[in-house]
């Protein structure tokens, strides 16, 4: 039998997806995390790209909007159509300011854009705050690609980081801040049912 975690896994690494409102791109792993974002704007797959957080540390990956905006636009994006959540400093207030700014938009499916090894405690953060708020938000999990497992960026390296993040599942999930495996996979039969509407 596999675990909670495996399925976890599995389900958001394999995620379903449709057209959305905006791309939420989090704040962190420097430069690497917003060409994804980008490029489903490009593709017109999203409408708005939502840099989400307001943290410097450059020590730990976390670069200033205004540095990354720059590239978002060099890479065909109007300015128009990016968006500072600049109040959030970690990643469960990254989840609420979003979920917030969504409804008062209208906004009804996002694409969480993160580095494939935050992207799972990312994923059930927000999707904690979905369930909870009763919005009916649709997320999908479209991490950053093509990124190296073990290079040291300057941040540390990716797959020892992937460890931390597990441990941080477990401590957060024991505070009620994560979704759990059950309501992923009900969340997720939900999202493929509208696929097929």
């Amino acid at each position: 039998m596999i675990t909670e975690r495996e399925q976890i896994i599995a389900i958001v690494d394999n995620d379903c997806f449709m057209k959305s409102d905006a791309a939420i791109l989090l704040e962190g792993d420097g430069f690497n995390r917003f060409p994804k974002a980008v490029d489903l704007y490009n593709k017109g797959l999203v409408e708005k790209i939502v840099f989400s957080g307001n943290i410097i540390d450059k020590a730990y990956g976390s670069y200033p909007f205004e540095e990354v905006r720059p590239h978002i636009i060099n890479a065909g994006v109007p300015e128009k159509d990016i968006i500072h959540e600049n109040k959030s400093q970690h990643t469960r207030q990254q989840a609420v300011e979003v979920v917030k700014m969504a409804i008062e938009r209208g906004w009804k499916k996002l694409v969480l854009v993160a580095s494939p090894e935050h992207q799972y405690r990312a994923y059930l953060t927000f999707l904690r705050e979905v369930i909870d708020s009763k919005s009916g938000i649709v997320i999908y999990n479209t991490p950053a690609r093509n990124l190296n497992w073990f290079v040291n960026d300057g941040w540390g390296i990716r797959f020892e980081r992937l460890a931390a993040e597990f441990e941080r599942i477990e401590k957060y999930s024991q505070m009620g801040h994560l979704a759990n495996a059950k309501e992923v996979i009900e969340y997720q039969k939900w999202k493929e049912a509208l696929l097929n509407e």
